[in-house]
């Protein structure tokens, strides 16, 4: 008896140099992951302060002037490394045809004049919608807090091209009313104001003809620089310059006696403003 007791003794003894043994081998590993985490943390805070733009996720608005045009952009970032951050974005803008020419026209109403304004040979209003996807990479930090970090954004994706019809506000003399036209073969000379029997009031509102506009699918890509101004790293102030570069599945009509094309490049300048998490 006396030995079975002391076996019981002797194996409750081992158990607790195990599990002693067991929790000694955890505890180090415990304190290195808290270490690796706090060093990690460390050199996001310096990385931050030498001016690398640190954080998890940006959201941002974008207004731009082109040298075709005007857009609006969204964008959602994803940061991916110190460097890198993925980016998609929404854009919607319109495309103008450079040899765009304003005519004003007048029409009067019970003795008094209205002058409006319409553009010479128009036929179509040309908008877009673009989806795409890129990157943000960071090309020098801001250096100090009022700094500039400088970014290539890149990137590239799926196009709609809207083509609206550009309808005209017309005094039928012949019939004595008045009425809305859009471009036909039949009636050329009202949109080159030729036709004598027809007066140009001016460009009909701007809903009129949004049921008949038509999609022409398309694809884009675009290349930029960024300069971050933003005195903190949680504000996104940047502007951006780069090329667009457009392609359409047909080509696009707008301006009567001019070439038609389905590949368009323009410049751009856009205000970009927005936050960081």
């Amino acid at each position: 008896m006396k030995k079975i007791i002391l076996v019981v003794f002797v194996l409750i003894g081992l158990s607790g140099m195990a599990q002693q043994n067991t929790a000694g081998s955890k505890e180090p590993t415990r304190i290195q992951k808290k270490a690796e985490r706090r060093e990690r943390i460390n050199q996001l805070i310096k990385q931050e302060e030498e001016g690398a733009l640190i954080f998890q996720k940006q959201s941002a608005f974008g207004i731009k002037l082109n040298t075709d045009g005007w857009g609006l952009m969204y964008e959602k970032g994803k940061f991916k490394s110190v460097s890198k951050t993925n980016l998609w974005w929404v854009e919607l803008g319109e495309h103008k045809h450079p040899k765009e020419e304003r005519i004003p026209s007048q029409s009067s109403n019970q003795g008094f004049i209205f002058v409006s304004n319409y553009i010479y040979g128009k036929i179509n209003n040309f908008y877009y919608l673009k989806v795409g996807f890129g990157q943000q990479k960071l090309i020098g930090g801001k250096g100090n807090k009022n700094g500039v970090a400088v970014s290539a954004v890149y990137g590239g994706g799926i196009s709609a091209g809207l083509l609206k019809p550009y309808y005209l506000d017309v005094n039928n003399k012949t019939i004595g009313q008045r009425e809305s036209i859009k471009y036909s073969p039949d009636n050329e000379e009202v949109f080159l104001n030729l036709d004598q029997n027809i007066d140009v009031i001016g460009k009909s509102g701007v809903f009129k003809g949004l049921s008949e506009t038509k999609f022409v699918p398309g694809a884009h890509a675009k290349a930029a620089l960024r300069f971050d101004y933003g005195r903190y790293n949680e504000v996104l102030s940047a502007i951006e310059v780069g090329v667009n570069a457009e392609f359409y599945s047909q080509k696009m009509p707008m301006l009567l006696f001019n070439e038609e094309k389905n590949l368009f490049f323009n410049a751009y300048v856009a205000i970009t403003f927005g936050s960081r998490k």
